[in-house]
């Protein structure tokens, strides 16, 4: 009897990573966590502004309050490995969304490996990870676009498996 054949459109990948920090204020500090960006992912970060106005924070709306980027391919890979290596490869179960996507948070940059700058400081930053299949290109295209199917979408399930077998990750029931 012939071997079990894979179906290599199953296969989960890592279609983007988001990094954000949210320093809560404009001026000095978010120009210098923009630059902990930069040193991160080699690529310039884009700003987020508020929304609405709160006093009690002290923010104005359109102020900008935060920098993000979004990376992908192998450079993601190697940013989300560095950034698992400081949580242990230990997750929270709640960490993981119905679509197969997952996020954590660490709290000091340094940890990455980033030599610490007194200059600069510490930040705290966001990773989250979208995992895609294979012919997820369907669904964004701006020609002929259309659905892709339940049973080809990546489900909280998949994408907890994929972290235990990608990274050895380990799954925990309470938060950290």
């Amino acid at each position: 009897m012939a071997a079990e054949k894979k179906n290599p459109m199953k296969d989960i990948s890592i279609t983007k990573l988001c990094l954000n920090i949210c320093v809560g204020e404009s001026g000095d500090r978010l120009t210098r966590a923009a630059k902990v960006l930069e040193q991160l992912s080699g690529q310039e970060p884009c700003f987020s502004k508020a929304r609405f106005t709160v006093r009690s924070f002290g923010i104005r709306r359109n102020e900008k309050i935060s920098c993000w980027r979004t990376v992908r391919g192998a450079k993601a890979e190697e940013i989300l490995d560095r950034g698992l290596k400081v949580k242990e490869y230990e997750l929270w179960k709640g960490c993981f969304s119905e679509e197969g996507n997952f996020g954590f948070g660490i709290d000091e940059h340094i940890d990455l490996g980033i030599k610490y700058d007194p200059s600069i400081g510490i930040y705290g930053m966001d990773f989250y990870v979208v995992l895609g299949r294979p012919g997820y290109r369907v669904r964004y295209r701006r020609a002929r676009n259309s659905r892709i199917g339940t049973k080809h979408k990546v489900s909280k399930e998949e994408a907890q498996k994929w972290f235990q077998t990608k990274f050895d990750g380990i799954l925990t029931n309470k938060k950290n």
